[in-house]
């Protein structure tokens, strides 16, 4: 029971990465605030991991006081927060041709600044018990793909903000700020992007070994098993870490032979 009586909130934990966080985080012993945009899906984790363990907060992320809210939902129904886990974010394809401001914009907003606001909004009650954040960013924070473009800007500005505030905050609050970037990972709307791509339902079973040198992908549950150190006592004062979850280096890896892509 690793996170025996924290709470928790994790941003976007209907589906994916974010549901096994939260499932993970009530596992060690948390209470957590849930939250997303699907209420019927919401309903469903609630019902997995137990009421009496977590709340569900349905709202976009990027709506004005939203954060506030989601805050107020932890101290109102468990007293307290001790960490918060900023992993809603907004998956879209775009490249340079078909990115316009207006798109660009939105994405910052899901991706970046949103996860900034929850952490202004959370500070006056992570500071009570010298808590913690936990971002979770992509390895496409470093450059990303071409068809992935304000996703990746949007995840590489959440990684300075890590760094920035793992400093500052660690020094002025005692509240530690850390990242994971996790690399490919296969959720739910993993799934369904491929098959969207035209892809078969079976894809995910016979992957290039320059993708995946294991044979598969990564799981939600095995992200959510990294979390909880981060989230934990454990941790210490380590704070502005930025950590890849890949099974492969991002710098120095060896030169492909094999050029096909499915990623």
């Amino acid at each position: 029971m690793r996170l025996k009586d924290k709470v928790i909130i994790v941003t976007g934990s209907t589906t994916g990465i974010g549901k096994a966080i939260a499932k993970r985080c009530v596992a060690e012993g948390a209470k957590v605030v849930l939250h997303g945009l699907e209420g019927f899906l919401g309903e469903e984790v609630l019902d997995e991991i137990g009421a009496e363990n977590a709340v569900f907060h349905q709202e976009d992320i990027s709506v004005e006081a939203c954060p506030e809210r989601l805050v107020k939902l932890a101290v109102d129904h468990f007293g307290k927060l001790d960490a918060v886990v900023n992993n809603a974010a907004w998956v879209i394809q775009s490249n340079i041709e078909n990115t316009d401001r207006a798109f660009l914009q939105k994405v910052l907003d899901i991706n970046a600044v949103s996860p900034f606001l929850l952490i202004q909004a959370a500070l006056p009650e992570l500071a009570k018990n010298q808590g913690c954040v936990l971002n979770i960013g992509s390895v496409n924070a470093w450059s990303g793909e071409p068809n992935l473009l304000a996703y990746s800007i949007s995840k590489g500005a959440l990684m300075t903000l890590t760094r920035n505030l793992g400093d500052s905050l660690m020094r002025d609050q005692g509240i530690r700020v850390n990242q994971i970037n996790p690399g490919w990972v296969l959720t739910e709307r993993e799934k369904e992007r491929k098959r969207d791509h035209g892809l078969s339902e079976t894809w995910f079973e016979d992957l290039p070994k320059m993708y995946a040198p294991a044979g598969r992908i990564l799981w939600p549950e095995e992200i959510a098993a990294a979390c909880v150190y981060w989230l934990s006592d454990e941790a210490g004062p380590i704070s502005g870490q930025v950590v890849d979850l890949e099974q492969y280096p991002m710098i120095g890896r060896n030169a492909p032979k094999d050029t096909s892509t499915i990623h």
